[in-house]
Parts: structure tokens; C-alpha cells; sequence
């Protein structure tokens, strides 16, 4: 399609886009009676309308039903969660049996390499990728500190070469074969949170499989994204947040698949009642006989407070599908693309898109360098009703989310940025 920076041009790709309805499901922070320019979706997506009705149902249910909510509530609460396994396994590409819902996304990152870290005097080594997410990198180095081992020997980071933004997968595989004998466990982001790119996981699992290590991955920046294959992939496990593009609210539960072929294998793992089959769970037996599931992993009974918003989110991912939400995010990611590019021409600063050209290797999000120009035009942005997110040391984050972005969003951040360049260069 032929791009044109106008706002005609935008509105008629908005009248064209068959989820724009969706958008009116979502509440915007309002920025001079209008609704803001939402970026920040990649950190925490907007709330959905009918979000509150899910929270205030239980809360009805709580004050009506008291203890008795636990099973007849409308929708009964040692239960709730199995809501979540249909849906959030057609998002990740699973089968429903390998997905639940737990604690929050670093919390079950540590509790999965309880099963799937096993480090022995020559498997102990890790490979993750430069520059992951800041609590990857603390998760990595407690858990190896707590094996007795010394993070410097053990964590292996797949380093950018120099002079580029990104990943090589030729380096990823190049250090997996390299590590070979001595590699535990293979645990990346599937899209890096700093310039979004995405990884190809089907290639590293296979790799990291061919030399006999586990394989998981942190899809904090993948969940609601990306198409992801888990099952097929052969993925040993994996844990994803759901404030971000799923929309469940500023801290939320996390969502976890194990691969089916681990369900009955006597993986170490902490346990506790809500892992306990159904059946023997309120019998109080003394012997431990896991769910022969993922919900084999849980520890504790859910937080159904903070589930409600969560299957509001999960419901419309579910109306929509995935298919329909990949192919509006390609367009619209592309027009913001063109966007900036466009505006690049009317301006002096030059804008430098580092996220990968190639749509295999990015989502949503496009991460920016501002050559030229420092936090001030961020605080411009912000104070003129777009929400962004700034990056060290002059990189915006910008992720037009299909769901409830438009095109004419698109095109008015271009005539903002235009303008916020322009009067800090007066």
C-alpha cells in the first residue's frame, strides 16, 4: 500500500479497519477533553470497560455469598482460573492443558527454573540475551548464586556485534553450539523489550535442544503480540505478564505454560494445595500428588480480584483472535513507520528506527533514536498529550497496540512531533 502523511489519508484507513470499534472498549486518559495518543501499551495497556463489571462481580459475590463464592458464585472461585486455559492457549499457540494462571511474571520465572535449572559440575551454564529486561538479569544471577555457583562463570549473554542495534540469530546459534556440553538452560526474551526485536524461538529451541539443554522464554513483550507456536515450537516452558498487551491491570497476574511432555515426569518443583489434584485438594492429605497439567505448578490458591480484569482483557483477545490483531499491527506499525520517516524530511533531527525492518523480526513496537534531540522533546510529547516511553540515552518507545490505536492517532503524534521538534529549536 502506498502511505500518505495526511490526516484524509488516515481517517480513510481507519474507516477501512474492521477492529476500529474495538477502541471505543478501552478508556483513555483525557488530555485537553481528548483522548490521549496511547504509545505505552507495552508497559501498561489501557483498561478495559468492562473490567469493572468483572471486579465488582466478584466483590457482589463476596458481600452476598461470603465463603460460599468459592463455589456458588456465578463464576465460582476455585475454579476461576480454569477460564483462562482456552483462550490464553490459543494465544500462545499450546494446548489448554499446558497453560495457567499464577502469581506475577518473576515470581514464576524463578519457580520454573526450580523444574527446569538443574545445574550439575559440567551442564551449569546459562545463555540469555544482552541487555534483557533488568529482572531477568537479577533472576539469572540470584538463582545461579544460590546453586553456589558465580554468575561471571555461569551466564553467557548473546552480545549485539558492534555497531548494531540487534541480535544476529547466527550469533545465538553460534554460542549455543559453542556452550554445547556445558548449557543447562536457554532462557530468552521473545521480544526484547529495549528495541523490540523479535526472536526466532522455534530455531533456538531446536538449537538449545540439539545440545541437551531446556529452552524457556520471558514473554512479557510476546503475550497479545505475536504468533507464537509454544506446543509446536517444542517450548519447555515460558511466563508472560499480563499488564501489557493483554490489559489486565498495573501488576497482574502471570500467565505460564509448561509443555505437555513434562506434565507427568518427576521434574523438582515448590509445591503447595492449589497444585494438589482436585479432587484429593480439600481432603488435606499429607502426600504431595501433583495436577498432571501446568496447574500441576501452581503454589497458592488464586487472587480473584486480580484474575477479574484479566478475563475481561482475555475475553475480547478471544472475540477478536490473533490472526485479525497480527494483521492490523503490521499496517499500522508500518504507517508510524512512514510516519517518521516522513517528518524525518521536514525536520533537522534525524530519526533512527532500531528496531528490525524486517516484519519477521519486530511486533508492535518501534523503539527510536533521536539523534539530535534529549529528554526535552519527550517532556514536550507528554505534556501535549501523547504518552510515550523514554529510554536511556534518547530512545522513545512507541507501540501503536491494534486493539484501540488508530491511524489517525498515526498521523497527529507525526504533526506533534513535527512541532515539539521545531519550537525546541527556535
Amino acid at each position: 500500500m502506498k502511505f500518505q502523511n495526511t490526516r484524509e489519508f488516515a481517517q480513510q484507513l481507519d474507516s477501512q479497519d474492521e477492529l476500529k470499534n474495538y477502541r471505543n472498549e478501552f478508556i483513555f486518559p483525557q488530555h485537553e477533553g481528548k483522548d490521549v495518543i496511547y504509545f505505552t501499551g507495552n508497559s501498561l495497556g489501557l483498561q478495559p470497560k468492562s473490567a469493572k463489571k468483572y471486579v465488582d462481580d466478584i466483590m457482589n459475590d463476596w458481600a452476598n455469598l461470603a465463603v460460599e463464592g468459592h463455589f456458588y458464585a456465578e463464576k465460582p472461585w476455585w475454579d476461576y482460573h480454569e477460564r483462562f486455559a482456552e483462550p490464553l492457549s490459543k494465544i500462545v499457540g499450546a494446548k489448554p492443558s499446558e497453560i495457567t494462571v499464577m502469581n506475577t511474571l518473576t515470581v514464576n520465572l524463578h519457580l520454573l527454573m526450580v523444574s527446569f535449572y538443574r545445574p550439575t559440575k559440567t551442564r551449569y551454564k546459562i545463555i540469555c540475551e544482552e541487555k534483557a529486561f533488568p529482572s531477568d538479569q537479577y533472576m539469572f544471577q540470584s538463582q545461579v548464586s544460590h546453586h553456589g555457583y558465580n554468575p561471571e562463570d555461569v551466564i553467557v549473554e548473546i552480545k549485539r556485534r558492534e555497531g548494531e542495534h540487534n541480535i544476529r540469530l547466527e550469533d545465538i546459534l553460534a554460542k549455543i553450539e559453542e556452550v554445547g556440553d556445558e548449557l543447562a538452560l536457554v532462557l530468552f526474551g521473545g521480544v526484547n523489550y529495549y528495541t523490540g526485536q523479535v526472536f526466532d524461538m522455534k530455531t533456538i529451541t531446536e538449537a538449545g535442544h540439539k545440545v541437551g539443554a531446556n529452552v524457556g522464554f520471558d514473554l512479557a513483550h510476546a503475550a497479545g503480540n505475536i504468533k507464537l507456536e509454544l506446543h509446536d515450537w517444542n517450548v519447555d516452558f515460558a511466563a508472560w505478564c499480563s499488564y501489557k498487551y493483554m490489559n489486565s491491570g498495573p501488576g497482574n497476574a502471570s500467565g505460564c505454560f509448561i509443555h505437555e511432555k513434562h506434565h507427568q515426569s518427576n521434574l523438582p518443583r515448590f509445591a503447595g494445595w492449589w497444585s494438589q489434584k482436585k479432587e484429593k485438594r480439600f481432603k488435606m492429605e499429607p502426600v504431595f500428588d501433583p495436577i498432571e497439567s501446568a496447574d500441576g505448578w501452581q503454589v497458592s490458591n488464586l487472587p480473584i480480584l486480580s484474575l477479574a480484569p484479566y478475563l475481561a482483557s482475555v475475553e475480547i483477545f478471544a472475540e477478536v483472535g490473533m490472526e485479525k490483531l497480527i494483521a492490523k499491527r503490521n499496517q499500522i506499525t508500518a504507517y508510524l513507520e512512514f510516519i517518521l520517516h516522513e517528518i524525518d524530511k521536514e525536520v533537522d533531527s534525524t530519526f533512527e528506527i532500531i528496531t528490525p525492518a524486517n516484519q519477521e523480526e519486530r511486533a508492535c513496537q518501534l523503539s527510536v533514536f533521536l539523534h539530535g534531540e534529549g529528554r526535552s522533546l519527550f517532556d514536550y510529547l507528554m505534556k501535549n498529550g501523547v504518552i510515550t516511553d523514554w529510554r536511556e540515552p534518547n530512545v522513545i518507545r512507541l507501540a501503536p497496540v491494534p486493539l484501540y490505536t488508530s491511524y489517525e492517532d498515526m498521523y497527529e503524534f507525526g504533526q506533534r512531533l513535527k512541532q515539539g521538534i521545531q519550537s525546541l529549536h527556535k
